[in-house]
């Protein structure tokens, strides 16, 4: 059976004071790296893969997209997305990632945000991506760096006074299923290697075109005391176009 925690009221209740839930796109901190792997998307269709609040979504049409499909497995964060967004040309569907049908060549970019690492098996989704674009579409995704999800824990370890001493990676190149808290519950992640996800994207036959370690700007680091975030990685942007 499919995640959906974010149905969940308490979890998605702690979700929602998050400064990206709250802040919209301006306040994660990895935004303006990911907007600048983005193709331009004026009068392209583009389909957004676990699409949460819709924010992605709402850049999009801003941008001009001809065309805007959101999809997320979660009714709650669909509602938001509704409501936070009233273009006409913007359309939110209730689906698993995993579950999404379209017609081949239905879009012309697709995008993921924070979303692929709550899937199991990466490949099929992959093919299908690659089966909806048209030929030379982007596919434009965001997920958890493996330095990050390699260990359950996913948390500093810390000095005597409760310092963040240093970030820990073990199990590196044992992949699969992860459980860990995040917001107070546990939540299944599945830890894949940067290797992992390259041979993945190629064996759907994409060409890998960017892969990106983002970290937050100087100015967002000071303004939400991102200071460790220099640290070590936690997430990975990855672009591709469909062959």
């Amino acid at each position: 059976m499919k995640q959906n925690k974010y149905d969940d009221p308490k979890f998605f209740a702690e979700y929602s004071k998050m400064p990206r839930s709250a802040g919209g796109l301006e306040a994660a901190g990895e935004w303006q790296v990911l907007r600048e792997n983005l193709p331009e998307l004026l009068g392209k269709r583009v389909l957004d893969l676990g699409c949460g609040y819709g924010w992605h979504c709402q850049f999009a049409s801003e941008q001009g997209a001809s065309l805007v499909v959101g999809i997320d497995i979660s009714e709650k964060m669909l509602s938001k997305a509704r409501e936070l967004n009233s273009a006409e040309n913007v359309e939110f569907l209730n689906t698993a990632i995993e579950d999404f049908k379209a017609a081949p060549e239905s879009f012309d970019v697709v995008l993921s945000s924070l979303a692929l690492h709550y899937v199991r098996d990466l490949a099929p989704v992959f093919l299908k991506v690659a089966e909806l674009l048209s030929p030379r579409g982007i596919f434009c995704y965001s997920v958890e760096h493996p330095v990050f999800t390699s260990r359950e824990q996913q948390d500093w370890c810390y000095d005597d006074e409760g310092n963040a001493s240093y970030w820990p990676v073990d199990s590196y190149f044992d992949e699969g299923q992860r459980t860990t808290n995040f917001l107070g519950s546990e939540v299944v992640k599945y830890h894949r290697t940067v290797e992992s996800h390259f041979k993945a994207l190629v064996s759907a036959g994409f060409e890998l075109e960017s892969l990106v370690e983002p970290c937050p700007s100087p100015e967002m680091i000071k303004k939400m005391g991102w200071q460790d975030e220099l640290r070590r990685p936690m997430m990975l942007i990855l672009r591709a176009v469909k062959k």
